[in-house]
């Protein structure tokens, strides 16, 4: 549970269209995607996902829901991935993977670089399998993903 005095963060959009805080003041953890589809999504050698629970930001509020355009991607492990973007700057916010038998995860993947006042220090590097550019050693990565996601 977050302290009481810990603040939620703002999530913002290139244009400003889009804003909405986020779900908890932290999130659970911090992932530095070195994937193809992150590279292509980004535009950049990798993505930033900062994971928070779903709880509190799904079911989308309306007035966010009408913001957002949904562009939905099949994954390598036959599930899907709700890729959600603003309609106005084209800005990707977040993504939601929805399992194979259609049940949403309990987490989301806000766009680190969308997050205001983001930690930024802690995060692990994965699918290094894919990275454009060597990482430090002393740097926790996986080739693909860790053990506990799998």
């Amino acid at each position: 549970m977050a302290a009481l005095d810990a603040k939620l963060l703002t999530v913002r959009c290139q244009c400003g269209n889009v804003s909405f805080s986020t779900p908890t003041a932290k999130p659970i953890t911090l992932f530095y995607c070195h994937c193809t589809e992150c590279q292509k999504q980004t535009s950049s050698a990798f993505g930033t996902s900062a994971i928070y629970t779903a709880e509190g930001l799904f079911p989308l509020p309306s007035d966010l829901a009408v913001r957002l355009k949904v562009y939905t991607r099949h994954t390598e492990k036959g599930r899907t991935m709700d890729c959600y973007f603003c309609s106005g700057c084209g800005s990707r916010m977040f993504h939601r993977i929805v399992d194979a038998d259609g049940t949403p995860r309990s987490t989301v993947s806000i766009k680190g670089g969308c997050v205001e006042g983001l930690d930024w220090s802690g995060g692990m590097h994965i699918y290094m399998r894919s990275a454009v550019f060597k990482i430090p050693a002393e740097c926790e990565q996986y080739e693909t993903v860790p053990p506990w996601m799998k």
